[in-house]
């Protein structure tokens, strides 16, 4: 295996080449035409186009993929995560054109990459999962959509049968919603994953959402990790993980780390997988299967700072046949705490709507226990077709007090300017107090921002410095200045030099970290 096709894009293509670079491989990248001056085209040893920006015209394209590993020379194709990464179509397209595949077998793929037929695995070996139906057929009348609601009850979850990342999923709460919500979660999973079905499951009101990483070769060798809690979620997409979590005990730990062995030796799984759960906030030994992703996790960056193990090197390993080597001993306990917030484009005071366009300014942050996965650089478009995720923010700390602290500084240190982003809401939900002492569940950021002002303090930071800018500007004016205020007789709102525009106009500076009138 000396050279590897990466179909994704974005930080997972760029944390994918990097692997290959440190193990000696070449990459080759692909690109829809938005992408074309992307960061992943840019380090990539080749890069080839494979059609136009929908997701449909390209990276879900199957025979241009194979055909582009074909004519580059690759001998495997990585899937990353999101788009084909879990089709098992995919995966023996691969395999019957003589190309390996990063990833599980497409028959272990399709027991668990469909998330009802994981449900069937973890039933027949012992592992509780929550109530729900299989895949509902694209023909089922209304009145038998209702009718499957009515046995699971509501409130409950219409689900994408394919794909994660909470794409294809939205919560019902009574017969009226019903129709509507199967509608927009097929539509949404048929351009997200290539597949509509979807099914229904019993929504449970405050759990707590934890996974297990695990690895599996080719010689029976099944290595489960030491959890991440996945709970801080907003409409079901994850936005900060950690790992270890809070609310798992030694007792419970080593109870859902074999729960996922079973599950993942039951089909024979190779390659990462990770296999998720809920737990009863009263009881959490009363753990339930929620589904198992047979790809690399997005959060897979926190289990490598506490395990001190590549996961991407080792799923590349296990594709040239190498067995496992690691001690599973080292895999249960973690090394310190780690933190992941997810930085998006997009804009906390409109609702987190997406904002697309051209990054004019950026500086990540760095330092002592900080890692920063991301796929853009100053220059680069944030395309309106595809996920708004700039970049993953990781923190280590010998404990999680410290971890928090990093990623306190982390996201005053980060500046990006020309894109509304998410960092505002992480600086804000850093210094909550309930979060802070670990009081949290799946529910927690919905209630949080249902709440009046819930964001105003992060907010109110950056209307301060905008005013400190503002009265310092006035200051280097000199004597004669134009009018500093709007009231009647000043200057008119619309005069360049009024405050209300000054405060309009240095909007444009980052919109998070230090600043410095």
């Amino acid at each position: 295996m000396n050279k590897i096709l990466i179909a994704n894009r974005g930080e997972i293509a760029v944390r994918i080449i990097r692997a290959c670079r440190d193990l000696g491989l070449r990459s080759v990248a692909v690109y829809a035409e938005c992408d074309r001056t992307s960061l992943h085209v840019r380090l990539a040893d080749e890069a080839y186009a494979v059609g136009g920006n929908p997701a449909a015209d390209s990276y879900l394209r199957i025979d241009r993929l194979v055909d582009v590993a074909h004519r580059a020379g690759a001998d495997a194709i990585h899937p990353g995560y999101g788009f084909l990464a879990e089709n098992e179509r995919f995966a023996a397209a691969c395999r019957d054109a003589g190309l390996g595949f990063v990833g599980p077998a497409p028959e272990a793929m399709a027991l668990v990459g469909s998330k009802t037929a994981a449900r069937g695995v973890a039933a027949r070996v012992g592992v509780p999962v929550v109530a729900g139906t299989e895949p509902i057929a694209e023909a089922a009348s209304d009145d038998e959509l209702r009718a499957l609601a009515g046995r699971i009850g509501y409130p409950l979850l219409v689900k994408a049968v394919a794909g994660g990342g909470g794409k294809g999923m939205r919560r019902v709460d009574d017969p009226s919603g019903l129709l509507a919500s199967v509608q927009t979660a097929r539509s949404e999973a048929r351009s997200g994953f290539g597949d509509s079905s979807v099914y229904f499951e019993r929504f449970l009101e405050r759990p707590r959402h934890v996974e297990v990483q695990l690895l599996g070769d080719h010689h029976g060798n099944v290595l489960p990790f030491v959890e991440r809690e996945c709970s801080i979620q907003r409409r079901h997409q994850k936005l900060v993980e950690e790992s270890p979590s809070l609310a798992v005990s030694p007792a419970l730990r080593e109870a859902l780390m074999s729960a996922a062995a079973r599950i993942a030796r039951d089909v024979g799984y190779t390659s990462a997988g990770t296999v998720e759960f809920l737990l009863d906030e009263e009881r959490p030994e009363a753990f339930c299967f929620l589904e198992m992703n047979a790809r690399l996790q997005v959060e897979h960056p926190i289990t490598e700072m506490v395990t001190g193990v590549d996961l991407v090197a080792a799923q590349m390993a296990i594709a040239r046949g190498d067995p496992l080597s690691l001690d599973p001993q080292r895999l249960m306990e973690a090394n310190g705490h780690a933190i992941e917030c997810r930085v998006y484009a997009e804009d906390p005071e409109a609702g987190f709507l997406p904002s697309p366009g051209r990054i004019t300014h950026l500086r990540a942050p760095s330092g002592p226990g900080v890692r920063d996965d991301s796929g853009v650089t100053a220059g680069s478009e944030i395309p309106v077709f595809y996920d708004a995720l700039i970049s993953k923010v990781a923190a280590w700390g010998v404990d999680r007090e410290q971890a928090l602290g990093r990623m306190a500084r982390a996201m005053a240190e980060y500046e990006i300017r020309g894109v509304r982003t998410t960092i505002p809401f992480f600086r804000s939900l850093l210094r909550h107090v309930e979060f802070r002492q670990g009081r949290f569940d799946t529910t927690f950021v919905d209630r949080w921002l249902a709440t009046p002002g819930a964001l105003a303090a992060a907010f109110e930071d950056d209307e301060e410095v905008i005013a400190a800018m503002a009265v310092a500007l006035h200051a280097l004016e000199g004597p004669g200045a134009r009018p500093e205020d709007d009231r009647p007789g000043a200057s008119a709102p619309h005069d360049p030099w009024s405050a209300r525009a000054r405060a309009e106009a240095l909007r444009e500076w980052p919109t998070s970290g230090p600043r410095t009138p």
